[in-house]
């Protein structure tokens, strides 16, 4: 059994969290380990945290819940890598774990836009939406950056991995 641990990723909509959480994922059970969680904050808001909107309040209701699903399955020696975008330190420092930074530049993750959320919320039609019309505070000490507007897919891959095998 794995030693557990809980991994929590923060980063702008569309800069690779869910991608690379799922690529470390394929490449740990190819090398033996197995038990692994990927906390997908789009697919938890669907369910665990549906009763929440986007207000200040329930996005750290939602990382709180998150993070606490995270904790309980670490515990119980599953890797539990929380990808959402997670935007506020006083909450991520709160929920504690490992704090990975997939750090990437507006201008790359607005280009990226695969579900047309940034020109929606620059045109006006969304509000509090991170990075536009919602802070998104820069993590002040997270245990490992990742740059994926300036690294390949593979090295990012790499780099998280490498991370996750190092503390397990």
């Amino acid at each position: 059994m794995n030693k557990g641990l809980f991994v929590q990723m923060t980063g702008l909509s569309g800069a690779g969290k869910t991608t690379l959480a799922h690529a470390v994922q394929e490449r740990l059970l190819e090398h033996a380990v197995e038990n692994i969680e990927i906390i997908d904050g789009d697919e938890y808001r669907a369910g665990l945290c549906s009763d929440l909107g986007f207000s200040k309040e329930d996005r750290n209701t939602n990382i709180r819940r998150l993070g606490f699903v995270g904790r309980v399955l670490a515990r119980n020696g599953v890797v539990a890598i929380m990808s959402a975008i997670n935007p506020y330190e006083e909450v991520r420092q709160e929920i504690g774990g490992k704090l990975v930074y997939i750090k990437t530049g507006l201008d790359a993750v607005v280009s990226r836009d695969v579900k047309g959320l940034y020109a929606k919320a620059l045109s006006g039609e969304i509000s509090n939406f991170t990075g536009i019309s919602d802070p998104f505070e820069e993590p002040a000490t997270p245990d490992l950056v990742i740059e994926t507007d300036k690294n390949t897919l593979h090295d990012c891959v790499t780099q998280l991995y490498e991370f996750v095998v190092e503390n397990i």
